[in-house]
C-alpha cells in the first residue's frame, strides 16, 4: 500500500504530468475565452441589428396574427442558452381586432423569453426552439355570435413537398411560469379558469404531427362545462404529466395521463379534443379509486349539493365519461360507473351497512331528452346490504329525474322481526318473535333526499310473530299473517291471534291503501273478517285505551311514526261472527256484529246473539274517559230467562234486591248510556236512559218491598211467592235514581200500579195503586180486556213508598200530595 502511494505521489510530482496540466489549462481558459468571444460576438451582432431583428420578428408574428402585438423592450440575455441566441421580450401584449368590443386581451405578458437558432439567425431565418412565460394572463374569449379572440392567428397556406423548407419556423419547447389561463365560451356557456404555477411542454415533430409530454402544475379556479351549474374540481390543485399528441389529418388532440393528482386524488384520464372549424367534440374519461365525499367534491355544485347527502365510508372504483361540444349550450353527456364492495351507506333517512352494488349516474337516461337534471338518473344493481339491521336485496333500483326524484325497482328481505325494534325510537311497539320475508316492487318519492311515500306491490309473509303494543297494552302470541299488496288495496289473510285463552281467525282489506296511509289515514278503512270460536269481551277492552297524548316536537318522518300514525287514525270495520261469547257472567252463542273502531272509539253495529234462553239484538258505542269508559247501547231483548240475565250483569248494580228474587221472561228496550271499569263491570248509578220491559210468566219470591206492603196490608196473602199475569213498566234512569213513569204489577196476590221516583240511595218517592180486593183468579180471565175491568173494583188504597233515612218507609197518601 505504502509503495502505491509513493508511486501516485512520484506521478504527480513529475514534470510530465505538470505540463499535461498546463497544456489542460489552456484548453478550458480557451473555450472559456471562446464562448465569451462568440456571446460577445453575439451580443455585438444583436446590439448592431437589433432593429433589424425587432422588425423580423414583429414582421414574422404579424404575418400570421389579424390585430395587435406589442412588445414594450427587448433584451439580450449574454451566455443564457448558448450556443442558442435568446431574447427577453418584456411587456408583450397581443390583441384582436374587436379587442374594442369584447375588451379581452388574448395575451399579457410581463416577460416571454424566446431561444432562436443562431445559424438559422445568421442566414435571415427566425427558428424559435423554445419559448418560456413568466408572470402572464392568456384569455380565449368566444362570444354568443361565435367569433374569438383566439381567431387572431391567420391560417397556414398548404404547402407542397417542393415549397417545404427544413428552416421552416417551429416552436421546440414551451414553458409557463405563473401563468392565469382563462377559457370563456359563452355560446356553451363554458369557463375554465386556470392558475397555471408551471407547465413545461418539449415537442417532437413529425410533419405537420406532433407530440409531447406535459408537465402541468395549476389550481383550478373554474372547469365549468355550464356555469349555471357551476365548477368541476373548483379550488383544487392538479398536478402531473400529460401525454400529448396532434394528428393534422384529423385535426385532433389526444391526451393521456396516469396518476394526475387532483387535491389528494389520483386519477387516470384519457381524452380527445377536435380543432377542425365547426367541430368542438371532446370527450374526457376519468378513472379512480376515491372517497365518495372527495369524488363529490371534484363535481359541479347541481351534483354535489345532491351527493353530499350520502356518504360511503370506504373507497370505490369509479369511471367518469364526459362527451360534449364545447359549442354546444347546456352541460356534456356525463355517465359515472362505480362499484362498491362491502361499505357503508349513508342516507338522509339512515344508514346500510355492509353494502355492496354496482352504480351507474347518467344526465341522458332517454337519449332524445337533453342532458339535464330532469333527464338524469341513478340506476344500482345488485344492491344488498343492512337498514337499520334488516338484511335487503335489491336486483335494481332506479332514481329518475333529478328535478323531482322518483325511485323504482324491487326488493327482497328475509329477518327476524325483533330487528324491527331498532327503528321504533319512540317504543310504541315492542316485537319479542318472529320471522319475516318481503318481496316487493316499489315506488317512493325522493323529497330534499328523504324517502316520502313509498308504495308497494308484492307480498310479505309474517310467521310466529309476539309483540307488545305499548300504547293500548296489548300483548299477541305466535302471530301469523300474509299481507298482499296490489294496486287497488291492501289485502290481509290469514292472521291468527292468540290473546290470553282467545284464539281469533282474522283476514282483511283496505281499499286504496296506497294513497290514504300517507295523505289521509283518518278516511283509511281497515274492513276485517273476524270469526272467533270462543271470546272474552273483557281482555279486549285494553285495545281502546287512548295512549297519553305528548306534545312532540317537529322532525323529519319515519316509517315508525308514520305506521303509529296511520293505525291511530284509521277506521277500523269489523264483521264479527263467535261461536261463544264471554262478558262477565253472561255467556252468548252465535253473535253477529259489526264493529268499527275510530278514533279510539268501539261502535257496535247490528249486534245479535243468544243468551239466557233468549235473544238480544243491540247496537253499543264505547269510548274510553280517563280509566273507565263511557258505553251508549241500545237493545232488545227478547224472550231471556230474567234471573240468568241479571246475574250476567251483576243486577245492574241494584242492591234492594237479588237475581234470585224474580223468575219469568224477559223482554225490553233499553236505550241507556253509563260507564263501565277496566274489568267490563257496570259502575253503580252510572246508567242514565230509557228502559221499558215486560216480563211474562214471571214470579217474585222474597222482594222485600211487595213483602213490606203485602204484611201492612194482606197479612193472610202468600206474598213470599207471587206469580204474574202482568209485569211491565216503564223507567227513565237517572244514575242513583229512576223515574218509574209506569209500573204495572198484576199478580196472585194482589194488582199494583206505581209512579214516582225510586231510589237505590235517597230519594226514594213512589206512589202506589194497590186494589184490596184478591187478584187470585184474575189470571183465569180469557182477555187482558176482562183483567182490566176488574182491576180497580172494590176497595182501593193509595200508598207512598218514601225515602226514611235511608230506609223505604210505607204510609198513607196520594202522589200530588
Amino acid at each position: 500500500m505504502q509503495k502505491t502511494l509513493y508511486s501516485v505521489k512520484t506521478f504527480l510530482q513529475s514534470v510530465r504530468f505538470k505540463k499535461f496540466v498546463k497544456r489542460l489549462g489552456f484548453f478550458i481558459l480557451g473555450c472559456i475565452t471562446l464562448i465569451v468571444i462568440a456571446s460577445g460576438a453575439l451580443s455585438f451582432y444583436f446590439n448592431r441589428n437589433k432593429t433589424e431583428i425587432i422588425a423580423k420578428i414583429n414582421t414574422k408574428i404579424n404575418e400570421n396574427v389579424n390585430g395587435k402585438f406589442h412588445i414594450g423592450d427587448f433584451q439580450y440575455k449574454f451566455l443564457t442558452g448558448f450556443p442558442n441566441f435568446t431574447l427577453a421580450l418584456k411587456d408583450v401584449e397581443l390583441k384582436d381586432n374587436q379587442w374594442n368590443l369584447h375588451k379581452h386581451t388574448l395575451l399579457k405578458a410581463t416577460e416571454i423569453v424566446v431561444r432562436l437558432n443562431v445559424l438559422s439567425l445568421l442566414q435571415k431565418e427566425i427558428n424559435i426552439h423554445k419559448i418560456l412565460i413568466n408572470d402572464a394572463q392568456i384569455y380565449v374569449y368566444k362570444a354568443e355570435n361565435g367569433y374569438s379572440n383566439a381567431n387572431i392567428f391567420k391560417p397556414k397556406k398548404k404547402k407542397t413537398p417542393e415549397s417545404k423548407s427544413d428552416t421552416e419556423t417551429t416552436i421546440d419547447q414551451i414553458n409557463l411560469n405563473n401563468v392565469h389561463f382563462v377559457l370563456d365560451n359563452r355560446i356553451g356557456h363554458k369557463l375554465f379558469d386556470f392558475d397555471v404555477a408551471n407547465l413545461k411542454s418539449k415537442v417532437k415533430y413529425d410533419d405537420e404531427n406532433w407530440q409531447t409530454d406535459v408537465f402541468l402544475k395549476t389550481n383550478i379556479k373554474s372547469l365549468a362545462f355550464n356555469t349555471v351549474h357551476g365548477s368541476f374540481a373548483k379550488q383544487k390543485l392538479l398536478q402531473g404529466t400529460f401525454a400529448v399528441s396532434y394528428v393534422a389529418e384529423k385535426d385532433k388532440i389526444d391526451v393521456k395521463t396516469e396518476n394526475l393528482k387532483i387535491g389528494k386524488d389520483a386519477f387516470d384520464i384519457v381524452a380527445f379534443f377536435n380543432l377542425a372549424k365547426g367541430n368542438a367534440l371532446f370527450g374526457i374519461n376519468i378513472s379512480t379509486t376515491i372517497l365518495w365525499k372527495d369524488a363529490s367534491n371534484l363535481l359541479s355544485a347541481n351534483i354535489s349539493s345532491k351527493l353530499n347527502r350520502f356518504n360511503l365510508k370506504k373507497e370505490i372504483d369509479v369511471n367518469c365519461d364526459i362527451k360534449g361540444d364545447f359549442n354546444a349550450k347546456g352541460d356534456p353527456k356525463i355517465v359515472v360507473q362505480a362499484e362498491v364492495k362491502n361499505n357503508e351507506l349513508s342516507i338522509p333517512d339512515g344508514s346500510i351497512t355492509d353494502c355492496g352494488f354496482k352504480g351507474i349516474f347518467t344526465n341522458n337516461f332517454r337519449p332524445t331528452a337533453g342532458f339535464n337534471d330532469a333527464n338524469s338518473a341513478v340506476i344500482l344493481t345488485r344492491l344488498s346490504g343492512k337498514y337499520k339491521n334488516i338484511p335487503l336485496t335489491i336486483p335494481q333500483l332506479s332514481i329518475n329525474n333529478l328535478d323531482k326524484p322518483l325511485a323504482t325497482g324491487i326488493v327482497k328481505s328475509d329477518f327476524d322481526i325483533e330487528n324491527l325494534n331498532e327503528e321504533n325510537t319512540e317504543r310504541w311497539i315492542n316485537f319479542t318473535e318472529g320471522h319475516a320475508t318481503a318481496n316487493l316492487k316499489f315506488q317512493f318519492d325522493i323529497v330534499d333526499l328523504y324517502i316520502t311515500k313509498p308504495r308497494f306491490i308484492g307480498n310479505v309473509n309474517i310467521q310466529n310473530a309476539s309483540f307488545h303494543f305499548i300504547p293500548k297494552n296489548v300483548h299477541a302470541e305466535k302471530i301469523n299473517v300474509q299481507l298482499e299488496f296490489t294496486q287497488e288495496a291492501l289485502l290481509i289473510k290469514k292472521i291468527a291471534y292468540k290473546n290470553k285463552n282467545n284464539t281469533i281467525y282474522i283476514e282483511g282489506r283496505i281499499d286504496n291503501f296506497l294513497n290514504l296511509y300517507y295523505d289521509a289515514p283518518e278516511k283509511m278503512v281497515v274492513n276485517w273478517n273476524i270469526y272467533c270460536p270462543s271470546i272474552d269481551i273483557r281482555q279486549f277492552l285494553g285495545v281502546l285505551a287512548s295512549s297519553q297524548k305528548k306534545k312532540i316536537t317537529a322532525k323529519k318522518p319515519s316509517m315508525s311514526n308514520q305506521l303509529r300514525t296511520a293505525i291511530e287514525k284509521c277506521i277500523v270495520d269489523i264483521s264479527i261472527k263467535a261461536d261463544k261469547i264471554t262478558y262477565n257472567k253472561l255467556t252468548a252463542t252465535n253473535t253477529k256484529a259489526r264493529i268499527q273502531m275510530i278514533d279510539s272509539r268501539l261502535v257496535i253495529k247490528n249486534g245479535s246473539l243468544q243468551t239466557c234462553g233468549g235473544s238480544i239484538n243491540f247496537s253499543t258505542t264505547v269510548s274510553p274517559k280517563g280509566k273507565n269508559y263511557n258505553f251508549a247501547s241500545n237493545a232488545q231483548v227478547n224472550q231471556v230467562d230474567i234471573t240468568s240475565f241479571l246475574k250476567s250483569f251483576n243486577n245492574f248494580g241494584i242492591t234492594s234486591f237479588s237475581p234470585n228474587n224474580i223468575r219469568g221472561k224477559l223482554t225490553s228496550s233499553t236505550n241507556v248510556t253509563g260507564l263501565i271499569n277496566s274489568n267490563g263491570e257496570l259502575i253503580p248509578n252510572s246508567a242514565h236512559g230509557n228502559l221499558t220491559f215486560n216480563v211474562s210468566q214471571g214470579a217474585l219470591r222474597n222482594f222485600e218491598p211487595i213483602m213490606k206492603i203485602g204484611k201492612f196490608a194482606f197479612p193472610f196473602r202468600d206474598v213470599e211467592n207471587i206469580t204474574f199475569s202482568d209485569l211491565s213498566g216503564n223507567f227513565k234512569l237517572r244514575g242513583e235514581q229512576v223515574d218509574v213513569n209506569k209500573l204495572t204489577i198484576s199478580s196472585s196476590i194482589l194488582n199494583m200500579d206505581a209512579t214516582g221516583v225510586y231510589s237505590f240511595g235517597r230519594g226514594t218517592n213512589l206512589a202506589l195503586t194497590v186494589p184490596l180486593r184478591n187478584s187470585k183468579d184474575d189470571a183465569k180471565l180469557a182477555t187482558k180486556a176482562e183483567r182490566d175491568a176488574v182491576r180497580q173494583r172494590g176497595i182501593v188504597l193509595h200508598l207512598l213508598a218514601v225515602d226514611d233515612n235511608g230506609k223505604m218507609k210505607i204510609k198513607w197518601g196520594k202522589k200530588d200530595k
